[in-house]
């Protein structure tokens, strides 16, 4: 018996926290997109995004002493925040409407490769 715990210990799964995680919510979106229907699931989807924003926003905001950001600070914390989670963006143009922001590097790897945009 510890032969074959120790070979179950020692296999090359490819299976850490990370991706593990990945998984899961990749198969969480597609199962809710089949079950719900696309704008179904782009509404639930949405709504998690707000959340998670919400409390970023919120933990930013107290760590800098602010009480608002300036877009070119918003453009800041975004590439911040994806080089938290491991992407490499960068601020491409920032105007009064829009920001655009270009990508070396997804944090989600191939996790998303074939993932519908809304």
């Amino acid at each position: 018996m510890e032969k074959v715990l120790e070979r179950i210990q020692t296999a090359s799964i490819g299976l850490d926290k990370d991706r593990f995680l990945r998984q899961l919510l990749g198969y969480l979106a597609e199962s809710l997109q089949e079950v719900t229907g696309m704008d179904q699931a782009e509404g639930f989807i949405s709504l998690v995004g707000q959340k998670i924003g919400d409390e970023l926003n919120a933990h930013y905001l107290q760590s800098l002493k602010l009480t608002s950001l300036d877009r070119h600070q918003i453009a800041a914390v975004l590439v911040d925040l994806k080089r938290r989670i491991d992407g490499d963006f960068y601020l491409i143009h920032a105007d009064e409407r829009q920001l655009v922001l270009g990508n070396r590097r997804c944090p989600f790897g191939d996790k998303v490769i074939g993932r519908p945009c809304a």
